[in-house]
Protein backbone atom coordinates (compact mmCIF):
# COMPACT_ATOMS: atom_id res chain seq x y z
CA UNK A 1 0.00 0.00 0.00
CA UNK A 2 1.45 3.37 -0.97
CA UNK A 3 1.45 6.50 1.19
CA UNK A 4 -1.65 7.99 -0.48
CA UNK A 5 -3.69 4.81 0.00
CA UNK A 6 -2.58 4.44 3.62
CA UNK A 7 -3.49 8.04 4.38
CA UNK A 8 -6.90 7.71 2.71
CA UNK A 9 -7.61 4.47 4.59
CA UNK A 10 -6.63 6.02 7.92
CA UNK A 11 -8.82 9.05 7.20
CA UNK A 12 -11.70 6.75 6.26
CA UNK A 13 -11.31 4.80 9.52
CA UNK A 14 -11.29 8.07 11.44
CA UNK A 15 -14.50 9.31 9.79
CA UNK A 16 -16.24 6.01 10.48
CA UNK A 17 -15.15 6.11 14.13
CA UNK A 18 -16.31 9.70 14.57
CA UNK A 19 -19.70 8.90 13.05
CA UNK A 20 -20.03 5.85 15.31
CA UNK A 21 -19.12 7.83 18.43
CA UNK A 22 -21.40 10.74 17.52
CA UNK A 23 -24.42 8.41 17.37
CA UNK A 24 -24.33 8.33 21.16
CA UNK A 25 -24.10 12.09 21.71
CA UNK A 26 -27.04 13.75 23.48
CA UNK A 27 -30.03 14.46 21.24
CA UNK A 28 -29.88 18.17 22.08
CA UNK A 29 -26.41 18.28 20.47
CA UNK A 30 -27.68 17.05 17.09
CA UNK A 31 -27.29 20.49 15.49
CA UNK A 32 -24.31 21.42 17.65
CA UNK A 33 -21.36 19.22 18.50
CA UNK A 34 -22.72 16.12 16.71
CA UNK A 35 -23.13 17.90 13.41
CA UNK A 36 -19.90 19.87 13.78
CA UNK A 37 -17.65 16.92 14.63
CA UNK A 38 -19.06 14.88 11.75
CA UNK A 39 -18.64 17.78 9.34
CA UNK A 40 -15.07 18.46 10.39
CA UNK A 41 -14.09 14.77 10.24
CA UNK A 42 -15.48 14.19 6.76
CA UNK A 43 -13.96 17.48 5.59
CA UNK A 44 -10.51 16.05 6.29
CA UNK A 45 -10.77 13.29 3.71
CA UNK A 46 -12.89 15.23 1.21
CA UNK A 47 -10.41 18.10 1.01
CA UNK A 48 -7.50 15.67 0.79
CA UNK A 49 -9.13 13.78 -2.08
CA UNK A 50 -10.01 16.95 -3.96
CA UNK A 51 -6.52 18.35 -3.46
CA UNK A 52 -4.91 15.09 -4.54
CA UNK A 53 -6.95 15.21 -7.74
CA UNK A 54 -5.54 18.70 -8.44
CA UNK A 55 -1.90 18.02 -7.60
CA UNK A 56 -0.51 18.74 -11.07
CA UNK A 57 2.83 20.49 -10.96
CA UNK A 58 1.30 23.72 -12.28
CA UNK A 59 -1.29 23.62 -9.49
CA UNK A 60 1.04 23.07 -6.54
CA UNK A 61 -0.43 26.02 -4.60
CA UNK A 62 -3.97 24.71 -5.07
CA UNK A 63 -2.94 21.24 -3.86
CA UNK A 64 -1.21 22.69 -0.81
CA UNK A 65 -4.25 24.84 -0.01
CA UNK A 66 -6.47 21.74 0.06
CA UNK A 67 -3.94 19.97 2.30
CA UNK A 68 -3.98 22.93 4.68
CA UNK A 69 -7.79 22.97 4.77
CA UNK A 70 -7.75 19.23 5.47
CA UNK A 71 -5.23 19.78 8.28
CA UNK A 72 -7.34 22.60 9.73
CA UNK A 73 -10.41 20.37 9.74
CA UNK A 74 -8.38 17.72 11.55
CA UNK A 75 -7.43 20.22 14.26
CA UNK A 76 -11.08 21.27 14.56
CA UNK A 77 -12.22 17.67 14.98
CA UNK A 78 -9.51 17.00 17.57
CA UNK A 79 -10.77 19.88 19.67
CA UNK A 80 -14.33 18.62 19.35
CA UNK A 81 -13.14 15.18 20.47
CA UNK A 82 -11.55 16.76 23.53
CA UNK A 83 -14.71 18.73 24.24
CA UNK A 84 -16.84 15.59 23.83
CA UNK A 85 -14.58 13.71 26.22
CA UNK A 86 -14.75 16.48 28.82
CA UNK A 87 -18.54 16.61 28.52
CA UNK A 88 -18.61 12.82 28.95
CA UNK A 89 -20.18 12.18 25.54
CA UNK A 90 -17.40 9.64 24.96
CA UNK A 91 -15.32 7.56 27.33
CA UNK A 92 -11.54 7.70 27.72
CA UNK A 93 -10.93 4.58 25.62
CA UNK A 94 -12.93 6.01 22.70
CA UNK A 95 -11.17 9.34 23.04
CA UNK A 96 -7.73 7.72 22.99
CA UNK A 97 -8.57 5.52 19.98
CA UNK A 98 -9.79 8.50 17.98
CA UNK A 99 -6.81 10.58 19.06
CA UNK A 100 -4.37 7.91 17.86
CA UNK A 101 -5.93 7.97 14.39
CA UNK A 102 -6.06 11.76 14.37
CA UNK A 103 -2.39 12.04 15.33
CA UNK A 104 -1.37 9.58 12.61
CA UNK A 105 -3.34 11.57 10.03
CA UNK A 106 -1.84 14.81 11.30
CA UNK A 107 1.73 13.55 10.93
CA UNK A 108 1.06 12.24 7.43
CA UNK A 109 -0.67 15.43 6.29
CA UNK A 110 2.02 17.62 7.82
CA UNK A 111 4.72 15.68 5.97
CA UNK A 112 2.95 16.55 2.70
CA UNK A 113 2.43 20.20 3.62
CA UNK A 114 6.12 20.66 4.48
Amino acid sequence: MDFHDELKLTMHQYVKLIYKLAKNFPQDELYGVTSQIRRSAISIILNYIEGFARRKSDNCKVYRNFLEISYGSLKESKYLLFFSYEEKYIIEEEYKSALLLADKIGKMLWSLIK
